[in-house]
């Protein structure tokens, strides 16, 4: 499979290339190239040659191609699916939710094009003023692994349907999804050049597109030391930059608490694609009265999850998608047993079933008995691994799920509203939920405070983060 440069699909300039493996087989499954700088350089041409056409339509034909394209996801739902799987390794069930999801968001964005205005003012004793929204020009998009296809949408939803031209990066894992849903843009009637894809190492394609000159915003998700880099080179070019940059998301449980509903909701937000979700619940603060009922709940819940490869249709948790995490996941175990800093209530092992040590599985395990100074608590933990900590209180509760960097996310499972209203003032973070946790809709603003990162995808408040004011003054 080939990169994308105005509306073609090209080999690398070096001639290189890597593969993309199956994290549940390790079967290779595609062979794409590795991107250069100089690949880096023709694509931001590209995308620099066509933004005066592009950003003169109107948002009415922009949306056109966007409606089309989410109509044509749709129609190749399953096979779109089944690649995400093979290259993610997320169940199928995770997959296609996630290409419906992708086409929404692109469905949900045609629907604001008509909110691409400025406004009137009057100006006492100086006539009016009038302020038009410009698209920026060439933006760069760099996507994650854990949720390619939605995250595509997330980014190239907003910037196409303000006029902007694109490059996109996706993540060296997975890139497979990527470059086949920008083809569907092509076959859409997206103009060459508009949308281009260079596939590639971060330190290599994500650099040059942050350093090019051309490129005016970047938006990245990712782990948050790589967000700091690519806001420092941002900030030499006075460049616009959204940043979303994970979390480790705190669960509240009070004594009043719906159980049932609560261990269902911490079963899938943990556990849901192998626990590789930016606002998957990390941390679980729940009140000492009702903790070991629910932790009985909980556990009963996770040991009814079926390990397996993503596209066998009973699986309901796959692998981890890379040897990186999968190390990182066994090394927390490792350390929790040998220096005894919790216990683990279920999971904790590489599984045994058939062809399971081909793959990068990983039992899903609860802890309970977790210090303070975990690294379950301190770290954002990309996998299937969720502590427990036990709270006297609402109070404690919140100060503890307070005591993080990040702030992506949070939830707080209550009955009483004056309970939950604390946890929305109180608790620092760019979501909360309330008796539930996880789900993120296209018409709501997301992203976080602190080392979450700043900016917010999403919602119309993501065309913002597109779209440059100009203000015009007229004297009457």
């Amino acid at each position: 499979m080939k990169m994308q440069i105005n509306g073609k699909a090209v080999e690398a300039c070096g001639g290189e290339v890597f593969g993309i493996k199956n994290p549940a087989t390790g079967e290779l499954i595609e062979q794409v190239p590795h991107g250069t700088e100089e690949d880096v350089v023709f694509a931001v041409e590209a995308a620099s040659s066509a933004f005066a056409s592009w950003a003169s339509s109107s948002p009415q034909q922009r949306a056109g191609v966007l409606y089309r394209a989410a109509e044509i996801a749709r129609q190749r739902k399953d096979q779109l699916a089944f690649l995400l799987t093979q290259e993610q390794g997320k169940p199928l069930v995770e997959a296609r939710n996630e290409i419906e999801g992708f086409a929404h968001v692109l469905e949900y964005y045609c629907g604001l094009a008509g909110n691409l205005k400025g406004d009137f003012i009057p100006v006492p004793g100086n006539g009016y003023a009038f302020t038009l929204k410009k698209p920026l020009g060439v933006c760069a998009a760099i996507i994650p692994w854990n949720m390619p296809a939605l995250i595509m949408g997330w980014k190239i939803a907003p910037g196409l349907i303000s006029g902007n031209t694109l490059v996109l990066k996706p993540a060296s894992n997975t890139p497979l999804t990527n470059l086949t849903l920008a083809s569907i843009f092509g076959e859409a009637g997206l103009p060459a050049g508009v949308l281009n894809v260079v596939t590639g190492p971060g330190e290599i394609v994500g650099e040059s597109l942050v350093r090019s000159p051309e490129v005016r915003k970047i938006s990245f998700t990712g782990e948050a030391r790589t967000g700091k880099r690519v806001a420092e080179l941002a900030a030499c070019g006075m460049k616009r930059v959204t940043l979303e940059l994970g979390g480790s998301d705190p669960m509240l449980v009070c004594d009043d608490a719906d159980l049932e509903s609560a261990a269902a909701g911490a079963l899938r937000g943990r556990f849901y694609n192998c626990g590789q979700t930016c606002t998957a619940v990390k941390r679980l603060y729940v009140f000492e009265s009702v903790a070991e009922e629910f932790i009985k709940k909980l556990e009963a819940g996770i040991k009814n999850l079926k390990l397996g490869n993503g596209l066998d249709k009973n699986t309901s948790m796959g692998p981890l998608n890379n040897r990186t995490q999968w190390e990182y996941v066994k090394e927390l175990v490792a350390e929790i047993k040998e220096k005894d800093t919790g216990k683990i209530i279920t999971g904790g092992k590489v599984p045994e079933f058939k062809d399971s040590e081909k793959g990068y599985f990983f039992e899903p395990t609860l802890v309970s008995d977790v210090p303070g100074d975990s690294r379950l608590l301190r770290e954002e933990v990309f996998g299937p691994l969720l502590p427990v900590v036990t709270v006297k209180g609402l109070d404690e509760a919140i100060g503890k799920a307070n005591n993080t960097c990040y702030g992506l996310g949070a939830s707080i499972w209550t009955k009483n509203i004056d309970r939950a209203r604390a946890g929305c003032e109180q608790l620092n973070a760019g979501i909360i939920w309330i008796n539930q946790h996880l789900k993120i809709a296209p018409e709501v603003p997301f992203g976080g405070v602190k080392e979450s990162g700043f900016g917010r995808e999403n919602g119309p408040e993501a065309l913002s983060e597109y779209l440059e004011t100009k203000t015009i003054m007229l004297k009457t």
